[in-house]
């Protein structure tokens, strides 16, 4: 590496090399390290913005997932493609929520409620349709009363990232009114090809749990409002396997249960400890 004169490293000795093996190097780290590394000198900077370096971190099916877009997105570079897809988008007639996990570039899909089996979604007097302002889908579904709580879903896991351990949620409110939701017969499963996973779950939060006693029922409250409680995970290897089937099920205790709002199930990279302030 280049000196200066007092014998000090110099700022970037990656200045000397043209801006195109910079940003060829730069596509083996992450989008997190790219927006660290343009901190350290000109020459990262200048690479940061390529759409050479941007598009090795876009998904090599992103033209078939904005062709299934609700609504067309609009970008100048492939950098603000990147952090547009970011935010939810809305594909598949507004069926699926896509995104991208902002430090890594991998694949985030959330399913809408009308996707699922709902057992007596259709019966008036158990479940009902709803529409909530500010929701990501346009409708969701409320428990009016019923004992038999059981939702399936499931999504190809050919639209996923390859080689990445997947965590599913379950995304959900509850109606001041509600009981029955605290029964300690719920179950949540996983299950990919020859792998499945099952948890014992509680859609309630009990309000006199410590922190620690909470973060072990893995039920955090979203910036969207929303609850997410931690169904499972999963870990999808080339993304041959077939259908990625989630399971949330209280059927044991033949109780009445009342007030879920059902938003959906999503499922994300399993989150790393990485620092994404830099990210925004």
């Amino acid at each position: 590496m280049a000196t200066e004169k007092r014998g000090r490293p110099s700022t970037c000795g990656f200045s000397m090399l043209p801006e195109e093996c910079v940003s060829y190097l730069l596509s083996f780290t992450s989008p997190c390290d790219v927006c660290r590394s343009s901190l350290v000198c000109k020459s990262f900077l200048a690479a940061a913005q390529t759409d050479v370096l941007w598009e090795s971190f876009l998904p090599s099916d992103v033209a078939e997932i904005l062709s299934r877009a609700t609504h067309p997105v609009d970008y100048s570079s492939r950098k603000e493609l990147y952090f547009c897809l970011c935010h939810p988008l809305l594909v598949d007639e507004g069926r699926l929520s896509f995104q991208l996990e902002r430090s890594t570039g991998k694949k985030t899909y959330m399913l809408s409620p009308e996707t699922m089996g709902i057992t007596w979604m259709e019966t008036p007097q158990y479940w009902r349709w709803i529409s909530l302002p500010h929701s990501r889908f346009s409708r969701q579904a409320e428990l009016l009363s019923v004992c038999w709580l059981h939702i399936t879903g499931s999504i190809d896991s050919r639209l996923l990232s390859q080689k990445t351990m997947y965590t599913a949620y379950m995304i959900y409110k509850l109606n001041p009114d509600s009981y029955g939701l605290d029964s300690n017969s719920q179950k949540a499963s996983i299950k990919l090809g020859a792998h499945s996973q099952e948890n014992r779950v509680s859609l309630e939060p009990d309000d006199e749990e410590d922190d620690e006693e909470q973060e072990e029922k893995q039920i955090q409250l979203r910036g969207d409002g929303w609850l997410e409680m931690e169904l499972g995970e999963i870990y999808n290897d080339q993304g041959d396997e077939g259908e990625i089937a989630i399971i949330f099920s209280d059927v044991e205790e033949l109780h009445w249960k009342k007030g879920l709002v059902f938003a959906g199930f999503e499922i994300r990279p399993t989150k790393r400890k990485v620092d994404v302030e830099l990210l925004g």
